[in-house]
């Protein structure tokens, strides 16, 4: 059966046996008429023995050494590597993403696993002077125990790996809970990784945010909570992880600019832009959703727009030639729709994709710019999470960074210029956790920290030598070696 035929089951797994439960099915979203999966989804109660497996299954691989462990990681990621196609053929057909994009997002995985691989081997703390000589003192890095990690449908690969690689290295073992949109991609990781895992290192539940997702929020017995989603979510993570005195981790919303000032190479800045808003269809937490430009240079920016736009093709997933796939689901069908209704109600149209090269009922939604509305309207405020941006006029340099900052979201923006002094300044006025020049909102390195500021981030990073800090205590060490 080849790959883009075969329907897929996903079940839950604790203790590397899979659960049953209701069953759920899962169309692709690139045709409606087509039936790509069935997931189960379990109940409630099934939570906390996940929990307590994990618990005792943590006891063992936190003793293994650090070599041992990134051996483990290792291996992931060879068994990942021997899968690529398959996996991001599933995923692209789970929720929409054009299969070029999704076999860069898996080879990301990939290379996630053997960064932190390499982590086994590394130092994981530091000798600490004395004030007496008779004394050695150092601190280490050690497990918080069983981490709870909450993902998205949006980046179905990526996302739950840079969250279980440095939980893994560090000694932990997990908990997931995946997107319902995703959960068919999670299982096939499931699968792939209990060839090399012990049994019961990471349990994958599937199920329902209000039922599985509260439970493993407010009871199960965990130590730590890692959250992609949204900021409303977000939030209850916070404050229920606080109430119960447990280590917290959020990454919500966004609301990401690109600026432009007069000075700017026009090709590269729109090559920039139009992959940071509409790459994904814009779902995405780093998508360009602002375009804040000099109004000297706006003319000739839409200009170019307006070409760039006009050759973008909107077709299904699987397509090597599309540039957008469908969003990924009906909810977020009809959530960006009611934006794109209030954009061309209220706002002029700058430029639109019309066609979409594909025969079949998918959730195809037409990528769109617009202009005319001011810095506090509802499209330049609201994360649409859809391919919808934005282009606002600023007088000059110092309103731009005005207007970049205008928002309860920090996590991502781009300026475009060859001045060095004003790339300089930006760079320390912005107040968001990701700051770049002239490069995309999106596309963040692996090895770098990974997070926003204000509304967008609770107060850790992920990705790079930061998730360690997030998935580790520190344990502060001292031995007397004398008595004389």
């Amino acid at each position: 059966m080849s790959v883009t035929s075969q329907v897929y089951e996903a079940y839950s797994v604790i203790n590397g046996k899979k659960q049953d439960g209701e069953a759920t099915i899962i169309y692709n979203p690139s045709n409606l008429s087509k039936r790509v999966g069935v997931l189960y989804k379990v109940s409630s109660n099934v939570v906390e023995e996940a929990a307590k497996v994990a618990r005792q299954s943590q006891l063992e691989w936190a003793s293994l050494s650090g070599m041992k462990k990134g051996t483990t990681l290792e291996n992931m990621a060879v068994k990942l590597e021997e899968n690529i196609e398959e996996v991001a053929t599933l995923a692209s057909s789970e929720m929409g993403k054009p299969i070029k994009e999704m076999k860069g997002e898996v080879a990301r995985g990939i290379q996630l696993l053997r960064y932190y691989a390499a982590e086994g081997t590394r130092s994981d703390g530091d000798i600490i002077p004395s004030a007496d000589s008779q004394v050695h003192q150092y601190s280490k890095r050690v497990p918080l125990g069983v981490v709870g990690i909450i993902t998205p449908w949006n980046f179905p690969v990526a996302i739950p790996i840079w969250k279980m690689a440095p939980a893994l290295i560090c000694g932990n073992a997990i908990v997931w809970k995946p997107a319902k949109q995703a959960t068919l991609t999670a299982s096939k990781l499931m699968d792939i990784f209990q060839d090399v895992l012990p049994s019961g290192l990471i349990n994958m539940l599937i199920g329902s945010g209000s039922q599985v997702g509260n439970t493993l929020i407010e009871k199960a017995k965990i130590d730590a909570l890692s959250f992609t989603g949204s900021t409303a979510t977000g939030m209850h993570v916070a404050s229920t992880c606080a109430s119960r005195n447990i280590k917290y981790q959020t990454e919500m919303g966004g609301k990401n600019v690109a600026v432009v000032l007069d000075d700017a190479d026009l090709d590269q800045t729109v090559s920039a832009i139009i992959s940071g808003a509409f790459t994904s269809a814009g779902q995405k937490c780093t998508a360009t959703s602002r375009i804040v430009a000099d109004k000297k240079i706006i003319p000739a920016l839409k200009e170019r727009l307006q070409k760039a736009v006009a050759e973008l093709r909107v077709g299904e997933a699987l397509n090597e030639l599309s540039f957008l796939g469908p969003v990924s689901s009906k909810n977020q069908y009809e959530k960006i729709n009611e934006y794109i209704s209030l954009a061309k109600k209220e706002a002029n149209i700058v430029a639109e994709v019309e066609t979409i090269a594909s025969d079949n009922d998918g959730y195809y939604i037409h990528p769109l710019i617009v202009d005319g509305i001011g810095s506090n309207h509802t499209l330049v405020q609201e994360e649409v999470f859809g391919p919808v941006a934005v282009i606002l006029e600023a007088e000059d340099f110092d309103e731009a960074i005005e207007i970049a900052n205008n928002t309860d979201y920090g996590l991502s923006a781009s300026i475009f210029t060859n001045d060095l002094n004003r790339s300089h300044q930006f760079l320390e006025r912005s107040k968001v956790g990701m700051v770049r020049v002239n490069l995309e909102t999106a596309g963040v390195e692996y090895q770098a920290p990974f997070g926003g500021m204000k509304m967008s981030s609770s107060h850790t990073r992920e990705q790079g030598q930061a998730a360690l800090e997030f998935y580790s205590e520190t344990k502060t060490c001292a031995i007397k070696h004398s008595f004389s």
